[in-house]
């Protein structure tokens, strides 16, 4: 008997859950973003003039999301600050902030909107993935209020976070997340109380997210892969292209082969600020795509096939014991091409690969490092250095660092 009108788009959208539940791959997206920025002020706009801006960055993003979607892509990734730009004071952000409920509400937005008060932004993401029926991953801002029975509630009564956020194909929100590690001149945020591991589950496997400085650090980046056994990534970051962080794609690549993982890696898009070449696709094996664009302003949608279970991949390396393997590495010799050098304010032990190819080792503290290493091609103009930093780091705050 064939099932009634009323029931055919529930069974058409649990066939589809089931066709890719059996699928051992997925289409994913990210979009690197040129996000228009407001107009610097300490002022706040009016709510109507933020919602303005941020309608125009929404705008680009559904185009993205919509093409993301024609073409196969079952989760597509946008970037930290890419709703409504950066130039904040902790006052002249709030207009933008909304309040993002705990996804165990099971909430979607965009049938329900006003079931937690003005949720403009929300809504219409809701509705891009409910529209288009894909995972939309975005950063917008979470306010919370607290009072003076918290002691660590600020003065004006309100915590702000970065915030990312994951809305599923139905539109429902399955994930929010508070950045625990905020870089320097986020005075507008607070930092959550404790750091979190958010996870959520797709038909096509065990999702984790974190925001752009997040990646340095064991909490949460390595505990999403370590303890919460993850089989893919979602990082939403605002950074810049150059020293110390210009081999994005190196380091990207390094991250997912390490952790055995795959890395969906969503940068803004703004030549003069040096922001692009950090968003990538990115599996155990190594970069399914990636974009470096200093030419032009335009943003760029990559979508790339990859594994569900990269761990269970015959593609994916094998796994390594890491720790095991520094203590079987050959101590090789010290070299005389060493110097120290100032990154961030940190003081780094730095050795030039002089040779076109070799055997390093460099240490600083109880650091060392070891490196194998052969170069395939090298300008005049070029000098390649590897680099050690073993102690406390304090521009952004005050924590111990080994890199």
């Amino acid at each position: 008997m064939l099932p009634s009108q009323a029931l055919l788009p529930a069974v058409v959208f649990a066939l589809t859950a089931l066709q890719a539940l059996a699928s051992d791959t997925f289409i994913a997206a990210v979009y690197e973003h040129a996000v228009i920025l407001p107009e610097p002020t300490e002022e706040p706009v009016s709510p109507e003039d933020a919602l303005a801006l941020m309608n125009k960055n929404m705008d680009v993003l559904e185009e993205a999301i919509k093409e993301a979607a024609q073409k196969g892509a079952h989760i597509i990734v946008t970037p930290e600050d890419g709703i409504y730009g950066w130039r904040f004071t902790r006052e002249s952000i709030y207009p933008y902030l909304e309040d993002i409920p705990d996804p165990v509400v099971n909430w979607v937005p965009c049938t329900d909107p006003s079931r937690f008060g003005a949720a403009p932004v929300q809504e219409r993401l809701s509705c891009m993935a409910r529209n288009n029926s894909i995972y939309v991953v975005a950063n917008i801002g979470d306010k919370k209020p607290c009072d003076s029975s918290d002691p660590k509630c600020p003065g004006d009564g309100r915590y702000q976070y970065n915030t990312d956020v994951v809305f599923d194909p139905q539109g429902k929100l399955v994930a929010r997340y508070h950045k625990y590690n905020l870089f320097m001149g986020e005075s507008q945020f607070n930092y959550p109380k404790e750091p979190e591991a958010v996870t959520f589950e797709t038909p096509f496997g065990k999702f984790g997210i974190f925001t752009c400085f997040d990646i340095l650090f064991y909490e949460p980046a390595v505990v999403l892969v370590s303890k919460m056994q993850v089989d893919t990534l979602l990082f939403l970051t605002a950074w810049m292209n150059v020293l110390p962080f210009l081999t994005a794609v190196e380091f990207h690549s390094a991250w997912a082969m390490g952790m055995r993982v795959n890395l969906l890696a969503a940068n803004t898009h703004n030549t003069s600020m040096k922001m692009t070449g950090r968003s990538g696709i990115y599996a155990p094996a190594g970069a399914r795509t990636y974009s470096y664009n200093m030419k032009t302003e335009d943003g760029h949608l990559l979508i790339a096939e990859l594994d569900a279970h990269p761990r269970l991949s015959p593609a994916s390396p094998p796994a390594v014991s890491w720790s095991s393997y520094a203590l079987s590495v050959e101590r090789f010799s010290q070299n005389d091409h060493e110097f120290t050098g100032i990154i961030f304010e940190d003081l780094f032990t730095f050795t030039e690969l002089a040779k076109p190819e070799g055997n390093l080792t460099l240490c600083q503290k109880d650091l060392c490092c070891h490196l194998s290493y052969k170069m395939a091609e090298k300008r005049d103009d070029e000098v390649f250095v590897l680099g050690a930093f073993d102690g406390l780091h304090v521009v952004e705050g005050q924590y111990y660092l080994q890199v």
